[in-house]
């Protein structure tokens, strides 16, 4: 190569290098993408959603779309508060672990020491079986009398358990999702305590943790501050709908929070802030049943396997939310989906968000 052929490469060179360093990088490009992902729920004429990613300590990305009210137009925002639904498990499950490291009660304990009165079907059940939806419990939401209108509360889905006289299996041999099993957890909690369940979870978790305006909320007693609404799409007019029958029961589905308060949880588990690694660990391991067969939940979580990995997630459906929460433990990595509406597959959405983040 000649010398005059280097000099007319040169200035060709340094324009590549500088175009190159102009162009934006996929962590730059990253907020779009994912806004790309979000944009059915970017409108404020529709309720909306709340999304966070964060790895480690570091919330990568943060931020609402839509509305938490249409009838006043409020924004969502990173704080806004969404009714968990079924999230509220995990959180469930956490204050039973707790009593149980603490030594006040086990995991083996059968639910006649602490309902002696408890119909005699029920005699076999242990703590665990409610945990991992392994007791057979009948639904609760199958035995309610026609002619009950009124809100059910924790002790109600209790006492419908009277109204049969079996299980849907003998306890330990199946896998059966249970918002039953939750609902009885939450009265063991208060047993075991000595404190309403709403309080043992501010006291124990929420406070200690800094979660500020969560809360398993109870009307007439606490207040959901920065609150989304729910809303149901009815031939697609957008209306509100925010409360069922069964949304004042706390144990399977009763709590409101943010995401920036669930990457605060989060981040406590990766930590082992309130109970030591090994019960958390398994508190993510399948469970078994009595002989021997492994189920996809393990203690408030469901499982999935990956590459010889497990990563926990939990759904959380109710009237007028949709909402999804996944970890990738190996990477420290959660992705938070919380919606007010009553449609969309906020898992797909999670799932989606999370492949944008290349794994290290």
């Amino acid at each position: 190569m000649t010398k005059n052929s280097i000099f007319n490469i040169l200035p060709l060179c340094i324009a590549c290098i500088f175009l190159e360093s102009c162009l934006p990088s996929l962590e730059d490009k990253l907020p779009s993408m994912i806004d790309e992902i979000m944009s059915s729920y970017d409108s404020p004429e529709a309720p909306g959603a709340s999304v966070l990613v964060m790895k480690g300590d570091s919330i990568l990305f943060s931020k609402g779309y839509g509305s938490a009210d249409l009838r006043t137009g409020e924004a969502i925002k990173h704080t806004t508060n969404f009714r968990l639904a079924s999230i509220t498990k995990q959180f469930t499950a956490m204050s039973v672990l707790m009593l149980s490291e603490s030594g006040k009660l086990s995991l083996d304990d059968k639910l006649h020491k602490f309902f002696p009165d408890f119909p005699a079907y029920g005699r076999d059940i242990r703590i665990r079986n409610l945990l991992t939806h392994t007791s057979g419990l009948m639904d609760y939401e199958d035995l309610i009398p026609e002619n009950i209108k009124l809100q059910l509360h924790d002790r109600d889905c209790l006492n419908l358990m009277s109204r049969t006289d079996s299980l849907y299996f003998a306890s330990g041999t199946r896998y059966r999702y249970s918002n039953t099993g939750y609902a009885i957890l939450a009265l063991i909690t208060e047993k075991v305590s000595g404190q309403r369940f709403s309080d043992f979870l501010k006291d124990s978790i929420f406070n200690p943790l800094g979660m500020k305006t969560t809360v398993a909320f109870e009307d007439g007693r606490s207040v959901v501050t920065n609150r989304a609404y729910g809303h149901n799409d009815n031939d697609g007019v957008w209306t509100h709908a925010d409360q069922s029958q069964t949304s004042a029961v706390l144990g399977d589905g009763g709590i409101y929070s943010n995401s920036i308060d669930l990457a605060t949880w989060i981040s406590s588990l990766w930590e082992s802030k309130l109970i030591r690694a090994g019960l958390q660990k398994e508190a993510w391991t399948m469970a078994r049943l009595s002989d021997g067969t492994a189920i996809d939940y393990g203690y408030g979580w469901h499982l999935d396997t990956a590459n010889g990995r497990i990563d926990p997630h939990h759904d959380g459906s109710t009237m007028g939310f949709r909402n999804h929460i996944l970890l990738y433990p190996d990477r420290k990595m959660m992705v938070v989906v919380l919606t007010n509406r009553n449609e969309g597959e906020p898992r797909v959405l999670a799932k989606k968000i999370a492949s944008l983040y290349k794994e290290d």
